[in-house]
């Protein structure tokens, strides 16, 4: 299923932790959701990122807040007296993603919450498959919210985009798990990755992951002489050669 689309109606606050400057915004679905910029440094390859990855974790079953397309009309900057968020807004014109706002949420801490190891195995899977390392212990981007765990901010996954030519290595790398968040104590069971890589390879099937690669706006996916569906291949294709090459990063992670 594609995005839902939904058309931004007010800006409320920014959220300053991150570079990228994410913006609190109301919609015309009576929604509130944290918006990631186009026009923010990094590009709409982040954008990218983050709908493959909450696609995929979906279809894992693993729980991550709803997302949207949201439209912004750039013109919504002239009301904005922060002039950094001017800049933002009028380079964010057109399609951006906003994810669901959890109100209430407090941030995931690892002395004060016991993760199951099962789920823990399949968070450890699912980032190992889309190489996000943004998931440490002074960074855990996962949030308790009403009594689950959410998996939020995958933007700095899937960066061989960046460099298409490293694609195919990517697809091989190892996944370095030093200082991840979910790597308990030794008086911890570790995460379960192999009940995990055994629960979870068979539901990524090509067209699962094509449905996820599908839900990507064409106007995020550009590239000199490749348009949208010439970058969609790619991203199944890596997707295809990360999972023939899993014995190798699953067997190394169950070895830590």
């Amino acid at each position: 299923m594609a995005l839902e689309e939904v058309t931004a109606t007010a800006y409320l606050t920014p959220f300053r932790e991150g570079g990228s400057m994410p913006g609190l915004m109301e919609t015309d679905d009576d929604g509130t959701y944290v918006v990631k910029f186009r026009g923010a440094g990094q590009g709409a390859k982040v954008l990218v990122s983050e709908v493959i990855a909450a696609r995929l974790a979906h279809t894992l079953g693993l729980p991550v807040p709803r997302i949207v397309a949201v439209h912004l009309d750039a013109a919504m900057a002239a009301s904005e007296p922060d002039p950094d968020i001017q800049d933002l807004l009028k380079a964010s014109g057109g399609l951006n993603l906003g994810v669901d706002f959890l109100p209430g949420a407090v941030d995931y801490d690892p002395g004060g919450f016991r993760t199951d190891p099962a789920l823990a195995g399949r968070v450890l899977w699912f980032d190992a498959l889309i190489g996000n390392v943004d998931r440490t212990r002074r960074n855990p981007n996962l949030l308790r919210w009403h009594g689950e765990l959410y998996l939020i901010d995958h933007g700095s996954s899937l960066t061989f985009h960046y460099n298409w030519p490293s694609m195919d290595k990517h697809a091989e790398r190892p996944f370095n798990p030093d200082g991840y968040v979910l790597l308990n104590d030794e008086d911890e069971p570790a995460p379960d990755v192999a009940a995990a890589d055994a629960e979870l390879a068979p539901l990524l099937t090509e067209e699962a992951v094509r449905a996820a690669v599908d839900d990507v706006p064409d106007e995020w996916l550009y590239e000199p002489g490749a348009g949208p569906a010439e970058l969609r291949e790619r991203y199944v294709r890596f997707f295809g050669q990360r999972l023939a090459a899993r014995e190798k990063w699953v067997t190394e992670l169950i070895s830590r």
